[in-house]
């Protein structure tokens, strides 16, 4: 028997509604950056930064997801002061220009006498392969084929500004070396060229250390294309040319970066998946910088941050991590030394509270060490008063 009446028509079933496409990565990083927001390219300098706080998923989401860092401190009341000033960037390219004149004669040059290359003689002349594509992808891939080619080839050959991938996080970061040699022999050299001068065959040590993680980072991306490349070898020696003396005469000297790059290379491996850390976020987050400031604050604290004194010097955020971190109290902007030592004490009001005797157990031993500090204190202050 129907149980449907002999009357009339059955019921209409509406159907079934399709279920919505999953959102890419990529859509989800795009969302989170500004549907009108261009990305903010990540480059090497920005990569070894987060290579050396791998603890802070704040940064690694932004850099992953392209948001300009800088505009976004601005917008929150924080603003950086980083970046080079205009003149010292007219006065880089020039310096990089002039090294590489005449299809890198004189970079090959400086090459050869540092390093040698695979041959008896000194190179006349290289190949000089033409890398435009279209995107970031295109380059990328117009690199890796320019490097195969040149290693089958035997020959030198400079790439003038190459295209490297390297997968950070589970997401791809483009970089972009001043230069990459290949020897005859099929190696492959990172060369760096700064503008900050060699004195007397030495330079300012933080400015090399510097220049020396920001290397590390592209043997990395190198030695990927590499793995896939018969016959190549990415050396750990980058080349730094930078101006000689107090003129713009290049003159360049040899950087091992093989401590550089184990530690990059350990620093990488440690930080959480960007699609993990995005998965956390509430429904409509977003860093878009026409946000007001009370929305673009509630962003930005919805995804951890590892704030150090450290990121003061690599971080266009760290002034407002800095002040967040001041009013909650927390061990961490006192120094990351200061926070190993304290064990299970995270905020100041509970250093504090167990150096006075309020608070801890007096078997701990960081808190019988804060209780005996803090009884040290008190007798050299009683005796001082008693001094005056």
């Amino acid at each position: 028997m129907s149980e449907y009446p002999a009357s009339g028509p059955p019921p209409q079933i509406p159907p079934t509604p399709a279920p919505r496409p999953a959102t890419t990565l990529r859509q989800r990083l795009a969302e989170l950056r500004g549907p009108s927001v261009a990305p903010h390219p990540l480059d090497a300098r920005a990569l070894a930064a987060l290579a050396a706080n791998p603890g802070c998923k704040r940064r690694a989401l932004l850099d992953a997801a392209g948001v300009n860092k800088a505009v976004l401190a601005t917008a929150l009341g924080s603003p950086a002061a980083f970046g080079q000033s205009q003149f010292a960037f007219m006065r880089g390219n020039a310096f990089e220009a002039k090294v590489k004149a005449d299809g890198g004669t004189e970079l090959l040059r400086l090459l050869y006498e540092r390093l040698g290359g695979g041959c008896e003689a000194a190179p006349q002349e290289a190949q000089v392969p033409d890398l435009t594509a279209a995107g970031p992808e295109g380059r990328a891939a117009r690199t890796a084929l320019a490097l195969r080619e040149a290693t089958a080839a035997g020959g030198w050959a400079l790439l003038d500004h190459p295209m490297l991938a390297l997968e950070v996080a589970g997401s791809p970061a483009y970089l972009e070396p001043d230069a990459v040699v290949v020897h005859p022999d099929g190696t492959w050299t990172v060369v760096e060229i700064k503008s900050f001068p060699m004195i007397d065959g030495s330079a300012d040590a933080a400015k090399v250390g510097a220049a020396a993680r920001q290397s590390a980072v592209y043997v990395l991306a190198l030695e990927r294309i590499a793995e896939k490349t018969g016959g190549a070898r990415v050396g750990h020696r980058v080349l730094l040319v930078c101006p000689k003396d107090f003129s713009n005469l290049p003159t360049a000297s040899v950087v091992d970066v093989r401590k550089q790059r184990a530690v990059t290379r350990r620093q990488l491996t440690r930080l959480t998946r960007i699609e993990d850390i995005a998965a956390t976020l509430p429904e409509g987050t977003t860093f878009d910088p026409g946000c007001s400031p009370q929305e673009l604050g509630q962003a930005v604290e919805s995804v951890g941050a590892a704030y150090a004194p450290e990121c003061l010097a690599a971080c266009e955020l760290a002034f407002h991590c800095r002040e967040k971190s001041r009013v909650q109290g927390a061990v961490e902007s006192l120094g990351r030394s200061v926070r190993g030592e304290l064990g299970g004490l995270t905020t100041v009001g509970a250093v504090l509270a167990a150096a006075a005797g309020k608070e801890g157990d007096p078997a701990d031993p960081t808190v019988a060490a804060l209780r005996r500090a803090a009884a040290l204190r008190a007798e050299a202050l009683e005796g001082r008063a008693v001094c005056h």
